[in-house]
């Protein structure tokens, strides 16, 4: 749907770079399709340089000949940004925005009215081609935008179609998310560690079973509480385990966690 439409990425940083590679990893675009604006000259280079798309030197440059713009830069400089390139930016350009916790409102009070605007609330793990993104429309946005909008972020994980309401809970779950698995992931090391293993050893094993897990969830579409009573015999290790991580709130900590997470987007987006 996206393939031969013109893409435009105004900021070329580490979250825009890893679309950019998702989109010709995935075969969703090709690399003469995909120009780059930047600030950094030094990140616009080093973009061109691993994919090969084009350089822009300046962001109107950038919009005039793009089908999709994808607004890949700081919240706080979002108004500076959009501002000068309002007449640049009509009804027949897609216009995407992955700024965390910047919402539609203040998105369209910077754009020409009626214009078709998807908010993008991706992850970290876009950059290893297996993030998790909610989509939410805004303006003039249709369901043929909406489509090419997850056909663009697919290409680089997973995404899903939300109410912008919900936006604060997809930043507490899959925004911030990455990091809790990151402490669990080493604690999981440190304890393969502490039971005798050398630390690569207990690195391998520990990153390999929770891929492998993920990835069970993911192909079974079974309920994860299914999948863990597979693993779980009468009486044995594993069940042992379990009793620890229930005596220790393991469970109702995650989801505080998330909840927190999930207040602190809240606030910051007021």
């Amino acid at each position: 749907m996206i393939g031969g439409k013109k893409i435009a990425f105004i900021g070329a940083g580490f979250m825009g770079g890893a679309i950019v590679k998702g989109l010709l990893r995935s075969g969703a675009a090709k690399k003469d399709d995909i120009v780059v604006s930047d600030p950094s000259e030094t990140a616009v280079k080093a973009l061109v340089k691993q994919t090969g798309v084009k350089a822009s030197s300046d962001n109107s440059g950038a919009v005039s000949i793009a089908d999709i713009v994808v607004l890949a830069v700081k919240p706080q400089m979002m108004k500076e940004v959009l501002e000068p390139l309002g007449k640049k930016i009509g009804k027949k350009k897609l216009v995407i925005s992955i700024a965390a916790g910047l919402k539609t409102s203040a998105l369209l009070s910077w754009l020409p009215s009626g214009v078709r605007l998807v908010r993008a609330m991706p992850n970290i793990c876009a950059t290893a081609g297996e993030g998790a993104t909610a989509l939410c429309a805004a303006g003039g946005a249709g369901e043929m935008d909406m489509a090419m909008a997850r056909e663009l972020f697919d290409s680089v994980g997973e995404a899903v179609v939300v109410n912008e309401k919900a936006m604060d809970a997809v930043t507490g779950l899959s925004g911030s998310g990455p990091a809790f698995v990151f402490l669990f992931l080493e604690a999981m090391i440190d304890a393969g560690v502490r039971c005798g293993l050398a630390r690569d050893v207990a690195k391998t094993l520990a990153v390999q079973t929770l891929y492998g897990a993920a990835k069970m969830a993911k192909t079974t579409g079974e309920h994860p509480a299914a999948l863990k009573d597979r693993v779980t015999s009468p009486g044995g290790t594993t069940i042992a385990g379990l009793a620890v991580l229930e005596e220790e709130a393991f469970r109702g900590a995650i989801i505080r966690a998330v909840e927190e997470a999930a207040e602190r987007s809240k606030e910051l987006g007021q």
